[in-house]
């Protein structure tokens, strides 16, 4: 079975795009849950008819999740502990502010929970005011539909569409008639850069009238600016037109699909090959039932009866894990993920070796960073300025108010994929300077390097820095020397005067 045929079983959503349909299966193998719509288990050979089970119809015992390994493993390379990029700005107290509203919002976590349901294709950031504060949210975008202005490619508009029961909307706060409670209605939320409108939900119905506006429920922003940032998985941020980027695990489903089956069947043969079918042969005499127990159990058998095990070779078992491990190498291939195993690694490794273990792994990561960096994160914190000067009273963070953020020169600076181990810093310290002993490069360039190298993001900073203690200590140093040849003039003064007072004795 490959994945058309496994997808051709999945429900297909009413009244929705076929780009719907298409992520919320990705989404079933991302979450592992691909194979829990197929009816049976897969020990079960035959159904209660009597009729044989095919292999398709069957749920694989062993599942790899390998898709879903990789998509781990890269958006923890992206935004996980020590590789959060810093934020760079022209005006200090821009990327002061958002380094605040970055620790106040918990963004890592949520920008890694971005990427990771973000790997099917797409996924969407709402940002909100709450008294003022922003607060950021993660929308799946499976039923959601954008526009975008071909001039300016910004997003106009953003519309919510899919179905509810009334139980669901009761428990939501809507007042639906207890008979209406398994109807489905139709939930529609529009985004626009004036308002966030909110329709009264209508049955789903051939007949239904024109959706009503909620006036309880709508609100008027006035912004100028629709309050989502949309990200496209694996694509440039310049891109416009299409909603999707393409899914990160996409090429590697068929493949991870054979690998689970044959893992089943192999569990399946070993389980087999420790309880073998038993034959009796009685010797013509009518068969009765299957023989059970174990070695306490004995057997009468009529003279000319036999009995024996059907019995495989186990040989097998080794071809069968040599074709998953190539099964499993085609799938990180494909997906550009790590194929280093940790079992093998007998020492710490410097950041340098790491990298070059983790090279494909971190190719992917690259790319990650272009699309949910440069196309989400970025976007995100421009649009917190855009509220800080949309707000009559700017906004709340961090307990101060911030008006008018200037997002001029805003960047991210990304650290090292691994950072440098004690060693490799010391080495190049020392080589940094003897080329600078040697006039083979400038103190300044040494220290921008050195920075760089040790994680600090403003290398002509730290260059500043370092050139004030260099000034504040010659300063010093020719104070003490002033101060010593004060002190040294006021001794020989007044051994000069000791010996003019002797001589004139």
């Amino acid at each position: 079975m490959d994945w058309l045929e496994l997808k051709a079983q999945y429900p297909e959503p009413a009244g929705q795009p076929p780009r719907c349909a298409e992520l919320l299966a990705l989404r079933r193998v991302l979450d592992g849950t691909q194979y829990d719509d197929l009816p049976n288990p897969f020990s079960r050979e035959k159904s209660g008819a009597g009729e044989y089970i095919p292999l398709s119809k069957r749920r694989p015992s062993v599942r790899s999740n390998l898709c879903s390994a990789v998509v781990d493993e890269s958006t923890s390379l992206l935004f996980g502990d020590t590789h959060w990029p810093t934020i760079k700005a022209d005006h200090s107290n821009t990327a002061d502010a958002l380094a605040c509203f970055v620790r106040e919002s918990d963004l890592p976590a949520l920008m890694l929970d971005a990427a990771r349901r973000g790997s099917v294709g797409s996924v969407a950031l709402l940002v909100e005011t709450v008294k003022r504060v922003l607060r950021v949210s993660v929308l799946d975008t499976a039923y959601l539909t954008p526009a975008w202005d071909g001039a300016t490619r910004e997003l106009t508009r953003v519309v919510e569409r899919y179905m509810l029961t009334g139980q669901q909307l009761a428990e939501a706060g809507f007042e639906i008639p207890t008979e209406r409670m398994q109807v489905k209605f139709w939930w529609r939320r529009e985004w626009d850069d004036q308002a966030v409108t909110v329709y009264v939900p209508q049955p789903v119905a051939a007949d239904a009238p024109e959706p009503v506006i909620d006036a309880t429920r709508s609100v008027t922003h006035g912004l100028g600016f629709v309050p989502i940032v949309w990200i496209r998985n694996l694509a440039p941020a310049s891109q416009v037109g299409e909603p999707d980027g393409p899914c990160t695990f996409g090429r590697a489903i068929d493949t991870v699909i054979e690998a689970d089956y044959l893992l089943s069947q192999g569990s399946r043969a070993l389980k087999y090959m420790s309880d073998p079918v038993l034959v009796l042969k009685s010797g013509g005499a009518p068969g009765g039932a299957a023989h059970q127990g174990g070695s306490a159990s004995a057997l009468n058998l009529p003279p000319e009866g036999d009995a024996k095990l059907l019995e495989i070779n186990g040989a097998a078992s080794g071809a069968l894990l040599e074709m998953y491990r190539e099964l499993r190498a085609l799938v990180l291939e494909q997906l550009h993920g790590n194929r280093a195993h940790a079992d093998k690694l007998s020492a710490a490794q410097s950041g340098r070796a790491m990298e070059m273990m983790c090279q494909s792994l971190i190719w992917l990561a690259d790319r990650l960073r272009q699309s949910y960096g440069d196309g989400g994160l970025l976007p995100l914190l421009k649009m917190a300025c855009r509220f800080s000067s949309a707000l009559t009273d700017g906004v709340r963070i961090g307990g101060t108010d911030r008006k008018s953020l200037d997002p001029t020169g805003l960047d991210l600076h990304w650290p090292d994929w691994f950072p440098p181990t004690t060693p490799e810093l010391l080495t190049l310290a020392q080589g940094l300077v003897t080329a600078v002993d040697g006039n083979i490069l400038s103190n300044e360039t040494a220290v921008q390097i050195y920075a760089a190298r040790a994680g600090v993001p403003d290398g002509a900073g730290e260059w500043q820095r370092v050139s004030a203690q260099i000034r504040d200590a010659e300063a010093k140093a020719a104070q003490a020397a002033a101060a010593a040849k004060a002190s040294d003039d006021r001794k020989a003064a007044i051994v000069g005067n000791t010996l003019s007072h002797q001589v004139e004795a």
